[in-house]
């Protein structure tokens, strides 16, 4: 797809992703439903108002009537679409810089939209070929009131709320000014729980950290939990639909660590997994332990979802999905990810651990070493030429290429994938192994080849 990343469109605001843009997407995302009635929302970031006007509008043009939900965070929207049976056009930049924004299109179930549906919206906005309505049929707003409430009320019925509030548990919250900043924390004090936030104010510059909830972005919350004695430090992205943790003395707890973690309590033999191709071997030890089979995509929530759908069609139990950053999917809940459920099924491990601290309860699961390594690029031809060094690069390797989503080299003790992000323009490479210095040599080889391709 030339518009649609791995995660919906996302850009420079006013550089790259324009009002005209979103008008236009909209158009085609209304053309396509032909809905009666669809939503539009958006998180905290300072042009939201600005591409939700544009895409209301977009809406009104092809004769839908826009629901406007305001701010909220993603995992309430798609509540929102479930419950209504209302689509909705959602402006997010997810975890980007304050300076991005972006757009997700969620169907009228609850979740992003497959591979192939963006696809049909995708060719209408490349055509410029849209329904358009006449002055009679064009649609109306109306302001809708009381989504987030209705979200939290659900929420508290998913989970074990009776176990998480016997566990008397402490909790340091940080939604980086996010969409959740007044919602995960109104919901872990209805849970039961004692809750200490820190970065918990809406603000679309994002002053107290950047939106990413990667360890660098977290020594607040890590400070916040070690100086409360909280059980646990949740953080979310900007749009609240990951959730990575701290344990009780402040340390980051990796997201496969967690992933694994939460997947371990999950399966049951014949149970299979869909994750990305960068997924961490701690999630296929849990998989092999478990008798579980384990399904890889490409990067990215939209090959999640449909690989997850289609093995629902086939008869296969797929409880639980995602990727190591914090996004894991709970399908029998509902397939997209929600920060605030994640932070819910992370203390539920808490509750039943008989009194172990966070840090023992993923310590069966903290045997690998990652790294991340992120190699920006300013044009498209220099982003080739480094795509090119490095698949010339694997093609030399003693380990056969896995082309799933970039090039990835498994050598059965440690790996190393290079891809090129799908929000970012950045060519990110990811190297594991049980041997701290292996895994850094992978990603540096790796790295070292990239930038020789500028």
């Amino acid at each position: 797809m030339e518009l649609f990343g791995s995660s919906g469109i996302r850009g420079v605001a006013l550089r790259y992703l324009t009002p005209e843009l979103v008008l236009d997407i909209a158009k085609a995302a209304g053309t396509v439903w032909e809905a009666d009635r669809v939503a539009v929302a958006r998180d905290t970031r300072t042009t939201g108002e600005l591409f939700a006007n544009a895409a209301a509008s977009g809406l009104a043009a092809v004769g839908s009537d826009v629901d406007r939900l305001g701010v909220v965070p993603t995992p309430a929207v798609g509540q929102y679409c479930e419950s209504t049976g209302v689509p909705c056009v959602l402006i997010t930049a997810s975890h980007n810089p304050p300076e991005f924004n972006g757009v997700k299109l969620v169907g009228a179930d609850g979740v992003e939209l497959s591979v192939d549906v963006l696809e049909r919206i995708e060719r209408r906005v490349l055509d410029d070929e849209y329904d358009l309505a006449n002055w009679r049929t064009a649609g109306t707003e109306t302001t809708v009131e009381g989504v987030v409430d209705d979200y939290l009320a659900q929420l508290l019925d998913s989970v074990d709320r009776a176990a998480i509030a016997d566990a008397d548990l402490t909790v340091a919250v940080d939604p980086g000014h996010g969409a959740a900043s007044l919602p995960s924390p109104r919901f872990f004090r209805e849970l039961g729980c004692t809750v200490r936030t820190v970065n918990a104010t809406p603000d679309g510059h994002f002053p107290g950290r950047d939106s990413e909830p990667v360890p660098a972005n977290l020594t607040d919350l890590s400070r916040l939990v070690a100086t409360t004695d909280a059980d646990v430090g949740i953080a979310h992205d900007g749009d609240a639909d990951r959730a990575v943790f701290v344990d009780e003395a402040g340390r980051v707890i990796d997201g496969d660590t967690s992933f694994a973690a939460l997947a371990d309590a999950e399966l049951r033999s014949g149970d299979a997994v869909v994750s990305a191709v960068n997924v961490s071997q701690r999630l296929v030890d849990v998989c092999e332990k478990n008798d579980a089979g384990l399904e890889l995509t490409p990067i990215g929530a939209t090959e999640i979802i449909t690989r997850t759908r289609e093995l629902a069609e086939e008869g296969t139990r797929v409880p639980i999905a995602g990727e190591g950053n914090g996004g894991v999917f709970f399908p029998p809940y509902r397939l997209s990810r929600d920060g605030p459920y994640i932070g819910a099924k992370f203390l539920e491990l808490l509750a039943n651990a008989d009194g172990a601290p966070a840090s023992e309860v993923v310590a069966p699961y903290t045997d690998y070493h990652f790294v991340r390594v992120n190699v920006e690029y300013d044009a498209p031809e220099e982003r080739e030429n480094m795509l090119a060094a490095a698949r010339a690069y694997t093609e030399t390797a003693d380990a056969e290429p896995n082309t799933t989503d970039g090039y990835r080299l498994d050598y059965g003790d440690a790996w190393v994938l290079v891809r090129p992000s799908g929000t970012e323009p950045k060519i990110r490479i990811y190297a594991e192994s049980a041997d701290a210095d292996r895994a850094e040599r992978l990603a540096e080889g790796m790295r070292e080849a990239v930038e020789a391709g500028r």
